[in-house]
């Protein structure tokens, strides 16, 4: 949504409401795109990103574990010379 800077004095909190609910807003002047309204990501914790990092850790490794040695996935390509067959 694209609003002038005149226009947007006066419907700012909502313009903001927007921006928050993840709108596009974008303030013009002249005619020409100047500024951009956006939410402000809120930083966790060193406590909760401690516990989503462990987390992230975790499923990583199980994923690991679980799925095909990617070192040795292209062995049927070779014969037992090492040469393509």
């Amino acid at each position: 949504m694209r609003v002038s800077v005149s226009e947007a004095k006066g419907q700012l909190t909502e313009l903001v409401r927007r921006a928050e609910a993840g709108d596009d807003i974008v303030l013009t002047r002249h005619g020409q795109a100047t500024v951009r309204l956006v939410p402000i990501r809120h930083i966790r914790d060193g406590k909760a990103r401690r516990a989503l990092l462990e987390e992230v850790r975790r499923t990583g490794s199980a994923k690991a574990a679980a799925g095909p040695n990617a070192a040795r996935s292209q062995d049927f390509l070779y014969g037992d010379d090492g040469l393509p067959e």
